[in-house]
């Protein structure tokens, strides 16, 4: 690379123009690359949603869910598909794998589910397949003063949300928790019987009555033009005078009145609210939408009398804060680096041209992430983050070669182009050997190759750049600016090679101490429990209250109120948003749930211990009798589920109901589970009527029955100017089976006892049905131990192995742990292919296999200093940890090719072992310099916060310095061994001829 060098002396000007206008586009590149909160990932899943107000769980089952099933069986690239059936609600999810492209996955389910009929009063089906770039830019609560009235709704829908729509750059803004008029007719049974008037003439009552239809095209009057038939109600004057028989209206055997239907329950700090969510467009700024939309916020609560409009989250907030805690910590890693490089230099100048290398490899990796279409994100940020310290490695290596030769000859262009020559193979092998460890990750699954390859492509842009400075502007600049510098031998470097040269001589004791060392700390790896995250740095939680669905849902929100108000009074909470119930916008984003499921989003106040608040909400379930509740650390894209689950399926429910209570009994007794729960102990009973076909009608008493029991959907009719539905009223409400038994029902042979035409019977059902792959399951959830999720996990799977299954009957251990195992296994895989490529690229340039093996001897030393720092520092492994040791395969390295590639310059005219103490010699300064400069950069990540959903984290920085710190001492003294063992028959024998030729000179 001499000529690199040698090009940039006769080009001094144009390299000075490309400085600056590298650091010019740089700085533009900052100011014009799109912030988001996280890169853009696909999550390989469609979900259908489908509501069915007053259809039970069985009737959604057999005439929504199944349908969809069969539907979606054999679409291309699908590898899963689970189900869930609910009182008026089915919700479908379909897996793809992570090659799929997933809009062609999203039409394709479009096309198969549009094809399908449902049953009358069936919503249409919401089809969504959600991406990181759906986030929500922001979540904002919207109140009245006297409360949300209609014409406070009106203002809502009419005024405010066009005016957040209107912002530049929103995309979309969806309403929650709005109300929409509903008209009751409530049935007069006596009134019925004395004009002769049936349940199903009510039921047809609107049928024909709200219609608009086309006819077709005509030629009327020579004009061609469509021919449409309507009507439609308008009143509620002309929806009671409606003729139900001869002089007979519906006003007359029925009530009819109005109120206000709330299709879910919304709140925010013990307030009911509005929620507004509001998603920015693709390529748009979140942080300047996120501002707009603040400022909109401001000028609508002035100009809006009695509403309050706040923006109770936001992800520009969350951009913002991330940037200036990366950016604070890239500014104090470069701080700390160049006060490394000071104390051992002790020369400003050449510490100055030394840090140039950061701003300047920074900005041209801003333009080249513009360039590539890559948004500033955590993840960007994260690689900038971890790069930072490693960028003035190479441009150390340089200016400490040319600072060292200044000992024994004058500065000089020649002098400063030999001397970055002699290191340019090192550094040029070592950073392409570092980026090659990057290169696999194009082999990780699709969601953990969207977030990993923005942040490797950060590293290498920044890491290449770093090369060429060092190799083009390090140079220059020390030719300039070193003038008249001269420098004292560096004296550790003699006693270093003394203590080597007795360390050589005793080789074998060193190399057994580095595998004892390894075989320990392999073992302790292993047994070392493995992981989630900690939920302590989260800054938002997700809680759940779940009751049986036969408790009442009034007493559910009563419930529900009371844990909210146990939240808002926690020190920790910011913010405690409350929802229940079903809505199309909620099913629009595939979010349907049990009428008796409260779920809570609780934001953290900063620097709040979220795992504090967590332990102290599961600590609340005794307090909520017959309820499961559930807390965990929450994150843009859901839940941060710890938990571990086990399915069981097949085709026949009573033996999978079987094994599954076999299996809890041995999930409760596995150490470290702390609650276990099943979705086939939510049933409800069923009262079942058996009429006899010779006393009366089933079909009529069916219609008779649900007409007195259930609220029944009549149709729609427009009141003042908004669209209403027509519910008929329950008539009856027992309570008790005595009640239900002596319902008086029409019978062709006139008013009889229920009781009198059917036999009765209690049974009880699943409140929910579920499927996995078609077929009905059985979910065993278990709650444990967030800090040994890896050993629990493998002994639920263990334990329930044993079970003895049925014929047809499957099941599968998963949770928190198989996902882990899953992502550990990915990086494991991109471990091996990275060290392969790390040890190509050296054989390709010492163009020998030995001298690479030694090198690759330092990857074990790293490996034993990162797992003594995280048995120190007592956290335990997680993903980001094996992030860290992946990081470590590239960095490490770097110590050991200087130090090779020094031995095997110095062997043109020595021998092996004085080669080897003299480039140890030599290179301890510039090895010593470069790991401490990178520790002191990753000291920032070690003690600062982790930004939620960053893979920067304190696990990774503790690997990264605890590795990087041991393989640097140990590389000193192992790799020479190594080095010499390998070489051992010719250094043998040099080390004889010298002591002959010594004896000869006495």
């Amino acid at each position: 690379m001499t000529w690199f060098t040698k090009w940039s002396f006769g080009n001094k000007g144009a390299v000075g123009l490309l400085v600056v206008m590298a650091l010019v586009v740089g700085m533009l590149s900052y100011t014009t690359l799109p912030m988001e909160f996280m890169p853009e990932a696909d999550n390989p899943q469609v979900t259908v949603t489908v509501l069915g107000p007053g259809q039970d769980a069985h009737s959604m089952e057999s005439k929504v869910t199944k349908p969809i099933e069969e539907a979606t069986a054999a679409l291309k690239g699908k590898t899963g598909q689970m189900s869930t059936s609910g009182d008026g609600y089915a919700k479908v999810d379909l897996y793809f794998d992570g090659k799929s492209d997933m809009k062609e996955a999203s039409q394709e389910v479009e096309k198969a589910v549009g094809a399908l009929q449902f049953p009358e009063g069936v919503m249409d089906p919401f089809i969504v397949q959600l991406n990181t770039s759906m986030i929500p830019v922001a979540q904002t609560t919207l109140s009245f003063e006297d409360g949300l009235t209609k014409e406070n709704l009106e203002v809502a829908e009419n005024t405010i949300i066009p005016q957040l729509q209107k912002i530049d750059g929103v995309a979309s803004v969806a309403l929650y928790g709005k109300t929409s008029p509903q008209v009751n007719v409530k049935l007069d049974p006596q009134a019925m019987a004395a004009k002769g008037v049936s349940t199903a003439q009510v039921l047809g009552l609107l049928q024909g009555r709200s219609v608009s239809a086309s006819i077709g095209e005509q030629t009327i009057g020579g004009q061609t033009g469509n021919v449409n038939v309507t009507s439609s109600i308008d009143s509620l004057d002309t929806l009671k005078s409606l003729p139900l028989a001869a002089g007979v209206t519906l006003q007359d055997i029925a009530a009819v009145t109005v109120k206000a239907d709330q299709e879910s329950v919304s709140r925010s700090n013990g307030k009911d609210v509005l929620f507004a969510i509001i998603t920015k467009e693709a390529g748009a700024n979140a942080v300047d939408v996120g501002e707009k939309v603040r400022d909109a916020a401001d000028d609508i609560n002035k100009s809006v009398p009695g509403a309050e409009l706040s923006v109770i989250f936001s992800t520009s907030d969350m951009v913002v804060t991330s940037v200036n805690s990366m950016m604070r910590e890239v500014l104090l890693g470069a701080l700390f680096a160049t006060v490394v490089i000071l104390l051992f230099l002790r020369n400003i100048r050449a510490t100055l041209i030394t840090a140039v290398s950061i701003p300047l490899s920074l900005a041209v990796t801003l333009y080249l992430l513009k360039v590539s279409g890559i948004t500033l994100n955590i993840v960007t940020l994260g690689g900038v983050a971890v790069a930072v310290g490693r960028l003035v490695d190479d441009s150390i290596v340089v200016i400490e070669n040319i600072y060292r030769r200044l000992q024994k000859e004058p500065l000089s262009r020649d002098m400063v182009i030999s001397a970055t020559g002699e290191v340019a193979r090192a550094i040029t092998t070592s950073t392409i050997a570092t980026v090659a460890v990057f290169l696999p990750m194009g082999l990780l699954r699709g969601g953990l190759q969207d977030f990993l390859l923005p942040f490797a492509l950060t590293v290498t842009y920044s890491l290449l750049t770093s090369l060429v400075v060092a190799l083009t502007v390090v140079p220059l600049l020390s030719a300039w600016l070193l003038r008249g510098t001269s420098m004292k031998e560096h004296e550790p470097a003699k006693w270093f090679s003394r203590f080597l040269n007795w360390n050589l001589h005793r080789k074998w004791i060193t190399l057994t101490a580095g595998l004892v060392l390894l075989a320990g700390s392999i073992a302790a790896y292993v047994a070392m429990p493995k992981g989630a995250l900690d939920a302590a740095d989260a800054s938002m939680v997700s809680v759940q209250l779940v009751y049986p669905n036969d408790v009442p849902v009034a007493e559910v929100l009563e419930k529900g109120k009371q844990l909210e108000q146990e939240m808002i009074s926690r020190p920790e909470a910011e913010t405690v948003v409350m929802q229940s119930g079903n809505s199309a916008d909620m099913a629009r984003w595939g979010t349907v749930s049990s009428l008796t499921q409260v779920d809570y989003t609780v934001l953290m106040k900063e620097d709040a211990n979220a795992q504090q608040f967590l332990d102290h909400v599961r600590g609340l379930q005794d307090s909520y009798e017959g309820a499961t509740l559930t807390a965990n650390e929450a994150s843009m894209m859901g839940s941060g589920s710890t938990s571990e689950f086990v399915d069981i399926s097949g085709d026949d429910l009573a033996a999978i109901r079987t094994v599954a209570e076999e299996a809890m009994v041995k999930i409760e007794a596995v150490d470290g589970v702390q609650k276990v729960s099943s979705n086939m102990e939510d049933t409800k009973p069923v009262f079942a009527f058996n009429v006899d076909p010779a006393a009366a009608n089933a079909q009529e008493i069916s219609m008779q029955l649900a007409a007195m029991l259930n609220p029944v959907p009549l149709g729609q009719m427009e009141l003042e100017g908004s669209p209403a539905a027509v519910m008929l009223e329950p008539v009856l409400q027992p309570k008790s089976q005595e009640d239900l038994k002596q319902i008086t029902v029409m019978t062709s042979g006139g008013p009889q006892l229920l009781s009198d035409v059917a036999s009765f019977e209690v049974t009880e059902q699943p409140a929910m049905l579920y499927h996995k792959d078609g077929k009905p399951y059985v979910r065993i959830t278990a709650e444990v131990d967030a800090k040994k999720v890896s050993a629990i996990g493998a002994e639920i799977k263990k334990q329930t192995d044993g079970l003895a299954l049925p014929e047809g009957v499957t099941l599968f251990a998963g949770g928190a742990s198989a996902d882990q195992a899953g992502d550990f296994g990915d990086l494991g895989m991109t471990a091996l292919i990275s060290i392969g490529l790390v040890y190509l690229i050296m054989v390709l340039t010492f163009k020998t296999l030995r001298a690479p093996l030694a090198i690759m001897f330092s990857l074990p030393l790293a490996a034993i200093g990162a797992i003594v720092a995280l048995i120190i520092s007592g956290i335990t492994p997680d993903f980001t940890a094996l992030f860290g040791a992946l990081m470590l395969i590239g960095i490490v390295v770097t110590n050991a090719v200087v130090l090779i590639d020094r031995i095997k310059q110095n062997e043109e005219h020595m021998t092996i072992r004085a080669a080897i103490l003299e480039a140890a010699g030599t290179r301890m300064r510039p090895i010593l310099m470069t790991a401490i400069a990178t520790v002191c950069a990753m000291l920032p990540l070690l003690f600062g916060h982790s930004e939620q959903g960053s893979i920067v984290s304190q696990s990774l920085a503790i690997v990264v310095i605890g590795g990087l710190t041991a393989a640097t001492v140990l590389t000193l003294l192992v790799v020479p061994a190594v080095y010499e063992l390998l070489y051992f028959r010719r250094s043998a024998k040099e080390r004889k001829e010298a002591g002959k030729k010594a004896e000869a000179a006495m």
